[in-house]
Parts: structure tokens; C-alpha cells; sequence
């Protein structure tokens, strides 16, 4: 950590840098310090070696004896912290401990697949089934995300929002928690856990993928069970399903994280497809528009059979707006293009004003931890 002092708290800061009270001030100086408190304009006073000086209040909270390194000098200073074990923010332990156990809904989704397709589901206990249900009524339907309202819901119920909407005043919290993807996800974890007490901890040796605003959109394909695991042993198939639902609810707890410290949301639809089930990934982000107007930017990442990956950007301001695709086989391209002519009626029609409509074949390119999850313009 960086403590810049602004000014000293009770004398000028020229003179007492020129007196003995300073003269321990060199660059590389080891100084004891510790916190006073905060004053009424809000800085923070600080006991430095010999001086008292103010500095703007740091984001984590200083221990009360720690040691400093001065490594600048001038009008305003700049020193480092050493020595003292700082406390960790809440947010960053919670994300350092969901990272590892986080996996993206594609392994649960063909879990889900694979149990329903079985007579032996039947079987299971009763307070197991309502449970699963509930989570595949979770998945949508094209049909559904394709109207406005209905993409609405889903956003709504992806798990993102959750505890929020559970504090609003007159919501109904039953209900809520079974339509909601984070609630029906937490209902089925707790009954695989007494089912399944001794679930395996993911393994220490994989490397930790970085949270979801780092990595930016990506298309996910289906993914594809192993043979082995077709088979009739539902016990095998609920072992697995248990350790998928706790990663998908690390992944939903992730981006609420995020969500905390990045402008924009990141947030995962599971879709219900032909023969499968696909997942609609979105990034959404209101950048406040020029002269108090609206501006917002919505990014998609795709990946069907039929069409392979496809991203997305839509960029909207007031009433302006621009849409760029791109798509990795040169025959979804043109099958992309060809709903051009009805897509512009459909937004003339809307009183938008369409300032760019394109598609090329190719993924766009990420230029920025933050930025790469909007989709960069490609030339």
C-alpha cells in the first residue's frame, strides 16, 4: 500500500520539511507509524517518525503500529507501507475462495441431460426430484429470451440478483427462491449434501482460471458426458451432478462479486436447445451518455451446433444504435446476414435509428482485462 501525505496537521509543510523534524525524511527511510483517527474533512492523520501529517483514508484499514518507506520526497511525498499484515478485504477473500471451485453451467447442463433420460431417476428419493425440476425449469426456452419481458425475466432470475430481490419490501421469498437459477441451485445443493455428504474438494493442482471480467465473453459449446458415465449408475451421475451444482453456484457467486468492484454485470442464461441445452452468456454495462442521455452496451457470446460460436455487441445511446456480430464459420455469416433487411424494419419500426448494422466472420479480439468483455470495434 501507498501513502501519499497531503499536508502536515498542525505546521506548514515547507517549513517543517526544512527543520529537524524532517530530517529523518530520506529516500529509503524506515519510519514508525501509526493511525490517529480521521478529521473533519475526512483525511486520515497519521503519526510519521517525528511529524504528524494527513493523508487521504487508504481502502483497507491500517493497523494501529506499522512502519513506512519513504519513497519520494517533495510537496507531497509518497510512502510505503511494510511491516504490517494488512487485512485482506471481505469481497477479495470471498472471490480468492469461489475461483477454484467455479466451472461454467455447460457440465452441469449435461448432467441434467443425463439423469432425465434415465428410468432409474425414478428411483431416487422424493425430496430429490422436485429439487431437479425445479433447476431444469430454470433453463429457458429461445422462445422466451427472444421477447424483450422475456429476456428481462431471465436476466432477472439469473442468480445475479438474487439477495437483493429477496431484501425488497412485499416480495415473496418462496416463490422468489424457486424461479430464481441461484435459488433453485442452492435448494438442490443442500439436499445433495445431506445425500451426498462426503463430496470431493476440487483438486489443488489445476490452475486457477481468473474471474469472468478478466476472461470476457466466450461462446461455450455443449459439452460432451464420457461414455462410462452413460450408463445406468445414477449413483455416479448424482456424484457428479453434486460437485457441478456447488461449482455453477461459485460461478453465479463470482460474477455478483465482481459485480461490486467493475461497472457491468456478467451473467449466464442456460438456454434449453434442439437435442441439448446451450448457454447465452451476456455483459451488460451502462456507460452514461453525453449532456445527461442514456448509453448503454450489451455484449453476447453464443455457441449452437447448427451455427457454431457467434459473438455480439449492440451499443446504444438515447435512440441511436449499433450492432456488430461476428461469427467463426463463413456460412453462419451469411445466414446472418440474410435476416438484415427484416432486423432494420423491425428497429425502424421500433422509432430506433440504426447507425451500423454488420457481421464478419472471425472472433473479435480482446484489448483489456475490462474492455475485452464489450468487444472491441474490429477495423
Amino acid at each position: 500500500m501507498i501513502i501519499q501525505p497531503t499536508s502536515l496537521a498542525a505546521l506548514a509543510w515547507a517549513g517543517a520539511a526544512s527543520g529537524s523534524a524532517a530530517e529523518s525524511w530520506r529516500i529509503g527511510t524506515v519510519l514508525a507509524a501509526r493511525p490517529l483517527g480521521i478529521n473533519q474533512d475526512g483525511l486520515m492523520v497519521l503519526q510519521i517518525g517525528a511529524l504528524t501529517v494527513e493523508a487521504e483514508a487508504p481502502r483497507s484499514q491500517l493497523p494501529s503500529q506499522f512502519q513506512v518507506r519513504v519513497l519520494s520526497l517533495g510537496a507531497e511525498p509518497l510512502l510505503e507501507v511494510i511491516g504490517a499484515s494488512m487485512p485482506e478485504p471481505a469481497m477479495q477473500v470471498a472471490l480468492r475462495e469461489r475461483l477454484p471451485q467455479q466451472n461454467g453451467y455447460g457440465p452441469l447442463l449435461a448432467t441434467l441431460d443425463a439423469l432425465a433420460q434415465r428410468p432409474a431417476l425414478r428411483q431416487l428419493p422424493a425430496y430429490l426430484r422436485p429439487a431437479l425440476a425445479l433447476l431444469e425449469h430454470g433453463v429457458r426456452t429461445p422462445a422466451e429470451i427472444t421477447r424483450g419481458e422475456g429476456l428481462e425475466e431471465a436476466i432477472n432470475r439469473s442468480g445475479l440478483f438474487l439477495e437483493s430481490q429477496l431484501a425488497q419490501a412485499q416480495v415473496d421469498m418462496a416463490v422468489l427462491s424457486q424461479e430464481d437459477w441461484k435459488g433453485a441451485l442452492l435448494r438442490l445443493a443442500s439436499l445433495l449434501d445431506d445425500y451426498l455428504p462426503a463430496r470431493r474438494a476440487p483438486s489443488g493442482d489445476s490452475e486457477t482460471p481468473p474471474p469472468l471480467q478478466q476472461r470476457g465473453l466466450q461462446a461455450q459449446p455443449r459439452v460432451q458426458l464420457p461414455p462410462e458415465l452413460l450408463n445406468d449408475d445414477i449413483d455416479s451421475l448424482l456424484g457428479r451432478l453434486h460437485g457441478e451444482v456447488h461449482a455453477a453456484l461459485a460461478r453465479v457467486e463470482v460474477a455478483q462479486l465482481e459485480a461490486t468492484t467493475v461497472p457491468a454485470w456478467m451473467i449466464e442464461i442456460p438456454l434449453q436447445g434442439e437435442n441439448g441445452r446451450d448457454i447465452l452468456q451476456l455483459q451488460l454495462q451502462h456507460n452514461g451518455g453525453a449532456e445527461g442521455g442514456s448509453a448503454w452496451t450489451l455484449g453476447f457470446a453464443l455457441d449452437l451446433p447448427a451455427l457454431g460460436p457467434i459473438h455480439g455487441e449492440l451499443q446504444l445511446r438515447d435512440l441511436r444504435l449499433a450492432v456488430r456480430l461476428w461469427a467463426e464459420r463463413a456460412d453462419t455469416v451469411r445466414r446472418l446476414e440474410q435476416q438484415f433487411s427484416t432486423l432494420r424494419n423491425q428497429l425502424s419500426a421500433s422509432g430506433l435509428i440504426l447507425d451500423q448494422l454488420s457481421c464478419q466472420q472471425g472472433l473479435p479480439q480482446s484489448a483489456s482485462p475490462h474492455s475485452a468483455i464489450l468487444l472491441k470495434t474490429m477495423a
